[in-house]
């Protein structure tokens, strides 16, 4: 009776617990390989989170590398702005002493042209003296040489005719004038012949 109604709810109770149990444990095994996925994943994540990170420590590396490259361009670069600095100032010094000897060149050039003018002046004169005395010189020698050639018509008993000026001369015979080659030879040697006449 009561005793085995008793038995009978304890026993469906066990079965009922017994039930949950199984459900439970089958909700844990669940869970666990639920869990076990995620840990999975999560390892996998972490993995791929740690190549992740060698690539960013490479990335700034490489980052690092880079900028060091650049700040030896720019000091590079700031020391061939130094030197094109440099050479512009000496280019401009040489540019400076090149205007100063151009413009000293032009002043003494200035000055040879005025000393070739003046000298050309000179000359100029000393042309003009020189040609007045050939003139002379060539006048002279034709009054001698007529009074030469014309003595010898006369007789030696009568006086010395008097010399006839140059122009007087020069008329009497005019080819004799023009052909005068060394015109200060043949003043020397009629003064040779005078001074032998005499």
């Amino acid at each position: 009776g009561e005793q085995g109604r008793g038995f009978a709810v304890v026993a469906s109770e066990v079965r009922n617990l017994a039930q949950r149990s199984a459900a439970a444990a089958k909700e844990i095994k669940t869970l666990i390989d639920d869990s076990v996925s995620k840990v999975d994943r999560g390892s996998k994540l972490v993995g791929q989170a740690g190549v992740t990170m060698d690539e960013v420590v490479s990335s700034v590396k490489r980052v690092t590398d880079i900028m060091s490259e650049i700040a030896n361009a720019s000091a590079e670069q700031s020391a061939g702005i130094a030197q094109v600095n440099t050479s512009i100032i000496e280019m401009d010094g040489m540019t400076q002493q090149n205007a100063a000897l151009v413009e000293e060149a032009a002043a003494a050039a200035q000055s040879l042209q005025d000393q070739a003018g003046e000298l050309a002046r000179v000359v100029s004169i000393f042309k003009l003296e020189e040609g007045e005395q050939f003139q002379f010189e060539a006048q002279a020698p034709v009054a001698t040489t007529t009074a030469v050639v014309v003595r010898p018509a006369a007789k030696r008993s009568a006086p010395p005719a008097p010399k006839k000026p140059a122009a007087a001369s020069a008329a009497v015979n005019p080819d004799e004038a023009e052909v005068a080659p060394k015109p200060k030879k043949a003043a020397a040697t009629v003064g040779n012949d005078e001074w032998e006449e005499f």
